[in-house]
């Protein structure tokens, strides 16, 4: 009988909820967090690109020469880049223009820019290029088309 009410003991369930509700609730919220920031992450670097190509491709077919006009690109780049928190040179850019890639800047020319970069997810580390390996690839395009009243400097 000692025995049985020993036992009895251990099978009662008196306090153990608010235990197993904190338990669970971590293990459930930890992981959902974390999903929110890397979600949260891929967004802003989607956003980055994606701003960063159209204002590169609206500067360059407003530029009087093909030398300010890849210097502007650059720079609007750099600076979509920068408001997300994403480095410029980690960044590819590729410039295309058509129906001529030789002359850019000439009337009713099409200019397309490419924007290539990899997000980072929150909270890896750079040990052994984690931080590389964890990484969420983007991209955006952009053309914008040269005026058909531009004049040439």
């Amino acid at each position: 009988m000692r025995h049985e009410r020993r036992w009895a003991r251990w099978r009662a369930d008196d306090g153990s909820a608010s235990l197993e509700f904190i338990s669970l609730g971590v293990l459930l919220l930890v992981p959902m967090v974390y999903l929110v920031l890397a979600i949260a992450a891929v967004q802003a670097g989607a956003l980055a690109v994606e701003g960063a190509a159209r204002q590169a491709a609206r500067v360059y077919v407003q530029a009087p020469t093909q030398a300010d006009a890849e210097q502007r690109a650059a720079r609007a780049i750099e600076f979509a880049l920068a408001d997300y928190g994403l480095d410029e040179s980690a960044a590819r850019v590729d410039i295309r223009c058509s129906p001529d890639p030789a002359r850019c800047l000439e009337r009713n020319a099409t200019v397309t820019v490419t924007v290539r970069a990899r997000v980072a997810l929150p909270l890896v580390p750079a040990v052994l290029d984690l931080d590389t390996a964890a990484s969420v690839p983007v991209e955006a395009t952009a053309a914008e088309r040269v005026s058909r009243f531009r004049v040439a400097p």
